[in-house]
Parts: C-alpha cells; structure tokens; sequence
C-alpha cells in the first residue's frame, strides 16, 4: 500500500478530515460510491433500499444492518453529499430516513431502525428507534466519528476516548477505559476500537468468538459484522474473526485491500484499483459485486 492508512486516520482526525465510507454492507444488501459520486446498489430490495440510481454527488454511504433476535426491520440506506447534506431511502417505519433536514454533516452512521450524524462542529444528530437510549446524543461534544450497531451508538472524540449509549447488557458499552483510539466500529452487541500503535480492542457478547482481537498486529482499518469482526492490516491482507456460518470469515486470500466492510453475514473488501470482493451470505445477490469498476477509494 502506498499511505498507512492508520496514520492516516490519525492525521485526519486531529485536522478534523473525516475519512469516508465509500463501500457500506446492510442486511441483506451492499452499497458502493463510485469516483463520479454516483452510487450502485446490489442485493434485496424490498424497501427500495437499493434504489439509489439518482444519487449525485455523494462522498460516503452507510447502510442499516439487522436486529438478529427478529431479522427483520432494517432496509435503510444513507448517503452523506459534498455539501454537507443527507439523503436516505429504505423501510422508515421509526423516521430513520427523517434526515431531510440535516446539515453541515460530516459523517453518517446506520444502525438497527436509526441513522446517526455527525456534524462539523463536532456534535452529533440521531433519528430511529430509541427505545434503549441509542439515539441520547444531543449532548455529545468534540466528537470525530460515530458507529451504529444495533441497540447502542458509539462515537469516538478527538482526544482518543469513546463515548456510548444504549443497551449495555453484554457490556458492549463498558470503553471507559480505552485510550489512543482513532477508528470505532459496532455490531449487533459488540463494539471494536482501534488504537494508533495498530492493536485492536473489543467489548461485548463474544459468543462467536467475534471480541478475540488481542492478538490482532498492523491494522489500519476496522469493520464488524452482526457476529464477526475484519480488520485490515497495513499490507493489505484482512484478518476476520467470529461468526462463519456463512463464510463471512473467509477473507485470507484478499490481497492489495484499501476498505472492509461488513454486514450481517457478509463482507466487502475494496481493492485499489477500484474494484470490491464479497464473501459470505449472497441469498439476495448482496455479494454480486464482481462486475463493479471505478469505486472511490477511501480519501480520495
């Protein structure tokens, strides 16, 4: 890889330079940005999650991942445009496509049934289902990213610390002591941070072995599924762990990566030369992404 993206992140963070999501993994659906800032969308569609056709000029994606206990209610996806507005489509049953209104955004996050923003003051906006708390951030302050999993939201603040509400009963919200923090991600009930010197640590359920990173050496970036967890290393290989049910681990032989992503059980990984791999669960088309060229990579 020609930048150490972990560096990178670093950097950025403390210029308040939010890096992009520019691939995104839902449910059942997947979601890339291509270097036009046009979007394309493959898997299930049954909310009109995936018709995002007439999206212009978007610089980061985000898509909605799913309640496990239930499986269902989460088709939502949300695209953050160049001037600091939002767009979102999808099953709105609990207002989480209500982003109209928004402004000044600078990152998104989707969660279970809610959409989180955040802002270029450093503030945070949520919208959803907030019957645990999740969507409690109109206090938040100094914050630089935020991460959505299904009943809590996390946002990482600038001095390397992590901020979380909502359900806490796996104690996916217990990062009161985490440090040197520069990337945040969420799943179903757990939470996955990683710090500047390239480890990783986790909290939460780890019934399928999703939180076993104290091993993991040279990452530079994080993605965590409902039950697993991918991280990328600096040469760009990935590393996954957790649930495999349906190869959503199955990652080893990636190779020249600059992205991850993951979903309910499947996950993305972007190429340099702009083209994405998708392994795991592809019962709705979610991972037919063989065919897409020209994906904007992260920072550009």
């Amino acid at each position: 890889m020609n930048i150490e993206i972990r560096n990178a992140y670093e950097k950025n963070l403390k210029q308040k330079r939010w890096p992009k999501d520019t691939i995104a993994a839902g449910h059942r659906h997947t979601v890339g940005i291509k270097s036009d800032g046009t979007v394309t969308a493959v898997g299930d569609n049954k909310y009109g999650q995936c018709d995002v056709s007439g999206w212009r000029d978007i610089v980061s994606v985000a898509a909605g991942n799913v309640h496990m206990a239930t499986n269902t209610g989460n088709a939502h996806t949300i695209g953050l445009k160049s001037d600091g507005t939002v767009v979102a489509l999808g099953w709105n049953k609990h207002d989480q496509c209500d982003v109209s209104g928004w402004r000044d955004i600078v990152a998104v996050a989707a969660g279970w049934r809610r959409t989180v923003g955040l802002k270029s003051d450093g503030t945070v906006v949520a919208v959803g289902r907030n019957n645990e708390g999740e969507c409690n951030v109109s206090g938040w302050r100094d914050m630089v990213v935020v991460a959505a999993g299904d009943w809590h939201t996390v946002g990482l603040k600038s001095d390397g610390t992590v901020t979380i509400v909502g359900n806490n009963r796996y104690g996916q919200c217990n990062v009161s002591g985490w440090r040197d923090i520069v990337a945040a991600a969420a799943g179903y009930l757990h939470t996955v941070g990683l710090k500047s010197d390239g480890t990783v640590a986790a909290v939460g359920w780890n019934k399928h072995d999703q939180c076993d990173v104290s091993g993991w050496r040279g990452i530079v970036a994080i993605a965590a599924g409902s039950n697993h967890t991918i991280g990328l290393k600096s040469d760009g290989t990935v590393v996954a762990v957790g649930r495999n049910n349906k190869g959503q681990c199955n990652v080893s032989g990636w190779r020249d990566m600059v992205a991850v992503a993951a979903g309910c059980a499947h996950s993305l990984g972007l190429k340099s030369d702009g083209t994405v791999v998708a392994v795991g669960d592809n019962e709705y088309g979610q991972c037919d992404v063989s065919g897409w060229r020209g994906i904007q990579l992260p920072g550009n």
